[in-house]
């Protein structure tokens, strides 16, 4: 093994050096604060679970991303966490078991098997919040509006907003009663954004003509506001839920506008987490990055495989990605300190640092000076006390 060897990192993991480390812890507070003024009480998951519970009501794509070991003691098949989601799920239905709306939150880390197309880490930091026990409308709102905060409070501009509804999809597919196989063969080509293999797919597998027009007619509806009226139209003979789904989207649609300057995009065929969402989804996007960095949506049925069945609804964004967008704070600077025994400088470093201020002490031998640590004073003893005063400029470069 060569030296190289050593320090050789796996694809997709990485190390967080200064001042990006900072920058992220900063970012974590100020999230964590943002959700605690919102009622979210913060919760951490373990970082490795039993498979049984881990990938329960997930889904296959969950399952492909998660590292898998043997536990010693028990023998039994464990997980690293590849997404926190099912995890405060879980939390809400078998830990807490509280009655009405529960708003739970958490930043930690996640592992993952595969590395992300658009970015390539396979160990994000996950932040996000969940909000369990309430269906309405309000409780979509306030999760699409705290995430949006959340990331004008990261520094995000120009943010675009797309608006989903998987309720839509999963009506049409109930009412032409198609087996589990034509699901998939459809859910698929629609995934294509492909209109060729959509229609060829349709016509093999769904037998009405009204409703196949519909499926037809799903993957052209994206685009602005003016999509929902068009899909109106398009499914005036659609079941009930459909309408009601369309209703739901207008009205986020509205509320987002008349709270945020986004431009918002609509796209009925997107099917991101069909395994696991239930009614609306969104995610949000900003100029310059490949992939999302805000998700979320409803997922009522998690929770009935813990035993609890319970509305949910949520959203989760990779902290490393969010840090990337803010700006660093300024900062005063540290201050350098001699190395020194002196009763009165231990004093002086000791208040200083209570004050919040940042001290670096030197060592002795120490060869390099207040350059290197960031430093732009420095404590020189002045009439009797140590006082800070600022470095010349010539001894900062």
């Amino acid at each position: 093994m060569t030296i190289a060897d050593r320090w050789l990192l796996p694809d997709g993991m990485d190390e967080v050096l200064p001042p990006q480390a900072s920058r992220m812890e900063e970012l974590r507070r100020t999230l964590l604060d943002l959700y605690h003024g919102w009622g979210y009480d913060q919760v951490m998951p373990p970082p490795v679970e039993f498979l049984d519970s881990l990938l329960t009501g997930t889904g296959t794509d969950l399952d492909l991303q998660t590292f898998k070991l043997t536990d010693q003691l028990t023998g039994r098949m464990m997980g690293a966490s590849a997404d926190v989601t099912p995890q405060v799920a879980r939390m809400d239905a078998h830990s807490l078991r509280r009655q009405g709306p529960v708003r739970l939150c958490y930043c930690t880390n996640v592992l993952r098997a595969k590395a992300d197309q658009h970015q390539g880490g396979r160990s994000p930091v996950q932040v996000g919040v969940e909000l369990f026990g309430h269906a309405g409308l309000e409780a979509d709102s306030e999760i699409i509006h705290l995430a949006l905060t959340s990331l004008t409070a990261s520094g995000a501009c120009e943010i675009h907003l797309a608006l989903g509804h998987i309720g839509i999809y999963r009506s049409l597919v109930e009412a032409a009663e198609l087996n589990h196989d034509q699901e998939r063969a459809l859910f698929d080509a629609l995934a294509l954004k492909s209109p060729g293999a959509l229609a060829e797919q349709v016509s093999a597998s769904v037998a009405d003509p009204a409703l196949a027009a519909m499926f037809n007619a799903l993957g052209e509806l994206h685009g602005d506001i003016g999509v929902l009226q068009q899909a109106r139209d398009v499914f005036a003979g659609a079941p009930v839920s459909v309408k009601t789904a369309l209703d739901e989207l207008d009205a986020l649609y509205q509320s987002v506008l008349a709270n945020f300057e986004v431009d918002i995009y609509v796209d009925l065929a997107e099917l991101r987490g069909y395994e696991y969402h239930t009614g609306m989804m969104f995610a949000a996007y900003v100029p310059g990055y490949g992939k999302a960095l805000a998700k979320g949506g409803r997922y009522d049925d998690t929770g009935r495989a813990f035993g609890r069945a319970r509305p949910a609804t949520g959203f989760s964004m990779d902290l490393k990605q969010l840090a990337s967008l803010a700006q660093a704070s300024p900062t005063k600077g540290a201050i350098w300190a001699p190395s020194q025994a002196d009763e009165a400088l231990s004093l002086a470093i000791a208040s200083l640092r209570e004050q919040g201020e940042r001290v670096v002490q030197a060592l002795p031998g120490q060869r390099t000076g207040p350059a290197e640590h960031g430093c732009n004073r420095r404590l020189e003893f002045i009439d009797g006390r140590w006082l800070p005063t600022t470095l010349a400029q010539e001894t900062r470069a």
